[in-house]
């Protein structure tokens, strides 16, 4: 992408609109959206996935391309496994929960429980951003209990600025209260029509007992889907927005 001008600013902003207008607007003008380009960051499989699954399955269907993007594999995330043994469960699980939400994974190489952010690997990070080149990223608030989750969401900040702010940046929320902290949403997606598939992505990781951590998104999809006047619906905090107004 060239480096945003007015023009540019506000013909990504006007995709990227309609896109997130899935369910509002008819097929036949969804179809003619310009396709877009949509990176999920996470800090570890199944973390895109709970975040804004439901987000992720209405952009593709509406026929953009959306990436998972998984800072770890899950090394750590699986009691009396090896770290190796782990990241083959967990991958495994990611390419299921992906082909569900018609994503794909991407690993950016750092381990569960042991990323780092320094020169090189905001370097690395930002490299391997560049090459999906994104229209929108989200990704987590950086205001949260885990170190893979504030990790991932500062390499993406870093990606972001030295990029002269190309995308579009939103935060995704998780487990709130008990990991995200402070998180007052600036926008919402209805995911009333999608959450279903979302939860079927969610249950993709079986490794990571499902049955307790999606109840608790569920409950997380209601609530927000009252603040927003919906069924369900997943929250953002908009960062780069560009002018771009989610839909209401």
């Amino acid at each position: 992408m060239d480096p945003l001008s007015r023009r540019n600013v506000l013909t990504c902003s006007a995709s990227l609109a309609a896109a997130l207008r899935i369910g509002q607007a008819s097929p036949a003008s969804a179809a003619k959206t310009t396709p877009l380009k949509i990176v999920v960051a996470g800090g570890h499989p199944d973390d895109p996935e709970s975040g804004c699954g439901g987000t992720m399955a209405r952009l593709s269907a509406a026929g953009h391309s959306v990436v998972a993007l998984y800072l770890t594999r899950g090394e750590a995330g699986i009691p009396g496994k090896s770290n190796a043994e782990a990241a083959r469960t967990r991958t495994a699980e990611s390419g299921k929960a992906c082909l569900i939400l018609g994503a794909r994974p991407v690993f950016a190489g750092q381990v569960d429980g042991a990323t780092e952010i320094n020169r090189e690997r905001y370097a690395a990070f930002a490299r391997l951003l560049a090459a999906e080149n994104p229209d929108v990223v989200f990704t987590h608030w950086p205001i949260d209990t885990h170190p893979d989750h504030r990790a991932a969401s500062l390499l993406v900040y870093h990606a972001w600025s030295v990029s002269k702010k190309k995308f579009h940046l939103f935060y995704y929320e998780v487990l709130t209260g008990e990991q995200t902290q402070n998180f007052s949403p600036s926008d919402y997606v209805d995911v009333t029509d999608t959450w279903e598939r979302k939860k079927e992505a969610c249950y993709a990781h079986q490794s990571q007992n499902p049955a307790e951590f999606y109840a608790r998104h569920e409950d997380m999809e209601r609530f927000r889907g009252r603040e927003f006047g919906c069924s369900r619906a997943e929250a953002f905090v908009a960062f780069a927005r560009n002018g771009l107004s989610l839909p209401r």
